[in-house]
């Protein structure tokens, strides 16, 4: 794996749903052959959208996130309320992996590793996996493991994991510390965003009272987020940022299932993603996503 000194990283966030943005920003980047990075770090839906764009599957994450997530062996309010999950992450991946099938030599010949960000349950802590062929399906059903919505806690090498954006919801201070110099975020929260503060601590102990160092994760999960932004927004001197998020006309929720939405939030990412590959310009009230370079 590649951690050298100076090296580029690409950083995409989670959010279920809102993970549209994103596919349409990586299908635009496979449209012109931009894999310009050393590697790569993601965050549930951001770990699964970036390991349909190292395999080469356009369209791929798209095609998920407006048809199989959207289906109700997915998101399921009804079996939530009787003990169930409201989303059920292992039927969504074996179902995904069975129609849309990888292209994993691709991903293995391209040699961008990719990190997928999970939290560990007893430590609290973010761990960052490297995906492998080998590891795939139960290092991605850790990092998307919403707590609550989805009722299994995902082992990796015999350790509970649950998601990822638990611990580190934008890992781009991660990939700094791994040697990025030159760093790519995709945001799934318009530019401005802060995550406000817990205000039910006390339930959130209660909900984990059997993992109390995941529950102050939980209850810090705003400030680690913000702490992320905020790196982003002030990087150090050496460091080059380059973000690109949705703009304020983002509908898309984490459980969104409108289609028209999905597909705007669909249009607005892949809009943004060519901008960056130096496509399709665009200029005031026109973009349809925000980038800055820090």
């Amino acid at each position: 794996m590649s951690t050298a000194e100076n090296s580029r990283a690409l950083v995409v966030e989670g959010g279920a749903m809102r993970g549209i943005f994103a596919s349409g920003v990586l299908d635009a980047f496979l449209d012109h052959n931009y894999l310009d990075f050393d590697f790569a770090i993601g965050v549930s839906a951001g770990a699964t959208n970036l390991i349909g764009y190292l395999c080469g599957n356009y369209g791929r994450s798209h095609k998920i996130i407006t048809e199989y997530s959207r289906d109700p062996e997915f998101i399921n309010f009804s079996r939530f309320t009787h003990g169930g999950h409201l989303t059920d992450i292992d039927w969504l991946w074996r179902t995904s992996t069975r129609h849309l099938p990888l292209n994993l030599y691709k991903y293995e010949q391209r040699q961008i590793p990719l990190f997928a960000t999970t939290t560990n349950l007893e430590t609290g802590e973010a761990e960052y996996i490297e995906v492998t062929r080998n590891n795939l399906t139960p290092v991605m059903e850790a990092t998307c493991a919403l707590p609550i919505a989805y009722r299994h806690n995902p082992t990796i090498n015999g350790v509970a994991m649950s998601d990822g954006g638990v611990a580190d919801s934008i890992p781009v201070i991660e990939a700094y510390r791994r040697g990025a110099r030159d760093i790519t975020v995709v945001l799934s929260k318009p530019l401005g965003f802060h995550k406000p503060e817990t205000k039910v601590s006390w339930l959130i102990k209660s909900m984990f009272h059997d993992h109390p160092a995941f529950a102050d994760a939980v209850i810090k999960r705003a400030q680690r987020y913000n702490a992320a932004l905020d790196f982003i927004n002030h990087p150090p001197k050496d460091c080059k940022i380059t973000v690109i998020a949705p703009n304020n006309d983002f509908q898309v929720g984490r459980l969104t299932r409108n289609l028209d939405k999905l597909e705007h939030g669909y249009a607005m990412g892949k809009d943004a993603g060519n901008r960056i590959c130096g496509v399709t310009p665009c200029y005031g009230d026109n973009c349809h996503g925000d980038l800055i370079a820090a």
